[in-house]
């Protein structure tokens, strides 16, 4: 395997807004196990805990240039769990709380590219690839191609741009093509590479320009290729369509693992799911619902948002809440939906629990105590939510799009095959009949534990996924380099 850099906005356990996080936390640790050298360069944000930040050693600074700025870029590193992390230190831009949502974040993100770019020489390792998360590196890749391809120690260096979400593309004014990225307007703001409705859009740029785009899940780059999931880059991704990969996303089996997770009440595993249910009892107890162990807990853990599909539980919320169950939600969002669950917590006070706050601890024990997870998504790239469900017991019933219908596999009752339940379109009364059906099989004693089983038994850690980013890096290096 190839020396790899991950270039990202967030890692755990450094930084987390999302699954991002997690998967640029977890990923480099398998690529690691498989023989690869892998390393991981951030931003040195605020919000890093001071604890990690103090175990950080100053290893040198540059200058970068930026536009007509001439600015400081200090290189910071660490180890942990045998890998090396760098950190990109500028006060200026990196000093506030928060990651995103900043007026300069245009800037803030270019910056932080042509730094990773300018320290490359001072790493004490040299990588062929350069594996860049979302839109907020996919201006690196441009940046490549323009400043230094031709520059002695940038050769046969390529890149690798992950998109995790299309929907977040970095949409700025075009202002900053020449002011802070120093491109040939007559060059880069044409329709097949920056311009995007007379603006400039990083993610473009790097869909463009990167040697290789991966997203995470099969479906999901099937979907992206359609002018309704494309999010109007369809068009510019099926002229790269040779290019793009679905690689499924996993989730760290250390992290989560109910046979050692100390945050559960009861630890238990496949072999002994019958300990599961003390964790749903005592959740019960804990959140002010009725301690019933006949009663299906439904659990979610999401943003509230309507791309998770909640628009769906608004429309038939009272029909849902008529059925013989508990509901469980972990979460903020949007206010509409925050309201809904708070107006139905008070209407429903034995049926539903809503927790607007993060909580990974709750989080780990909400996981262990449900016997089903709902997850409705509109949209979903890939999702983690599901793979941490199956992994805990937590029957998934989620709608079939993008890495949902990847991972969960509709229990059949003829075979009694599939990990979970699922529904095609996106209707209310679809959801609400799933969860019923589901609701009807967690009453068949003989049939529950063995759908709970064989949800537990499903693989989806790194080790294939890994192996699936290691060929491709190879290729990619053997295939550009004429080699």
């Amino acid at each position: 395997m190839k020396p790899v850099l991950f270039v990202a906005a967030e890692a755990v356990p450094f930084v987390k807004t999302g699954g991002l996080g997690d998967v640029v936390g977890s990923l480099p640790k398998e690529l690691k196990a498989q023989g690869g050298d892998v390393r991981i360069i951030l931003p040195k944000y605020e919000d890093i805990p001071l604890s990690w930040q103090e175990k950080m050693i100053f290893r040198t600074n540059v200058t970068v240039q930026l536009g007509w700025r001439q600015l400081y870029c200090g290189l910071m590193s660490l180890e942990h769990e045998g890998l090396t992390y760098y950190f990109i230190d500028n006060e200026s831009y990196f000093k506030r709380r928060g990651l995103y949502g900043f007026a300069d974040d245009a800037e803030r993100f270019a910056f932080f590219c042509r730094a990773v770019l300018e320290v490359l020489p001072h790493l004490g390792f040299k990588p062929a690839i350069l594996h860049c998360h979302d839109w907020h590196t996919a201006i690196l890749p441009v940046l490549l191609q323009a400043h230094y391809r031709g520059r002695a120690g940038y050769t046969g260096l390529h890149s690798v741009l992950t998109m995790h979400n299309i929907d977040y593309q970095g949409i700025f004014d075009p202002v900053v093509l020449e002011d802070l990225l120093e491109l040939d307007k007559s060059a880069y703001f044409t329709a097949d590479k920056l311009e995007f409705h007379g603006r400039v859009n990083y993610l473009k740029g790097g869909i463009v320009c990167a040697d290789a785009i991966t997203t995470v899940s099969k479906t999901y780059a099937r979907e992206i290729l359609t002018a309704e999931g494309g999010e109007q880059l369809d068009g510019i991704l099926r002229r790269r369509q040779n290019d793009l990969y679905g690689i499924l996303n996993g989730i760290d089996y250390e992290m989560y693992n109910p046979e050692g997770d100390n945050l559960l009440y009861k630890k238990y595993s496949w072999q002994s799911v019958e300990r599961k249910q003390a964790n749903k009892l005592k959740l019960q107890a804990s959140l002010g619902l009725p301690v019933n162990p006949l009663l299906p807990l439904i659990g979610m853990v999401t943003r509230l948002v309507t791309v998770k599909g909640l628009d769906l539980i608004a429309a038939v919320l009272d029909d849902l809440m008529a059925l013989d169950l508990q509901v469980v939600i972990l979460g903020m969002g949007e206010e509409k939906y925050e309201s809904m669950f708070r107006v139905a917590a008070h209407r429903y006070p034995e049926k539903l629990s809503a927790n607007h706050y993060f909580d990974d601890s709750l989080a780990h024990r909400i996981y262990a105590a449900s016997d089903i997870y709902l997850m409705p998504s509109l949209s979903e790239p890939c999702g983690i939510s599901q793979l941490i469900a199956l992994r805990y017991g937590a029957v998934p019933v989620v709608r079939e799009t993008g890495g949902l219908k990847d991972t969960v596999v509709a229990f059949d009752e003829y075979t009694g095959e599939g990990n979970g339940f699922s529904f095609p379109h996106y209707n209310a009364q679809e959801m609400l009949y799933t969860i019923s059906r589901a609701i009807s099989f967690y009453h068949d004693k003989d049939v529950w534990p063995k759908i709970m089983k064989t949800a537990m038994a499903s693989d989806f850690g790194w080790q294939r996924s890994a192996a699936e980013y290691a060929a491709l890096y190879d290729t990619i290096q053997t295939q550009r380099s004429g080699v």
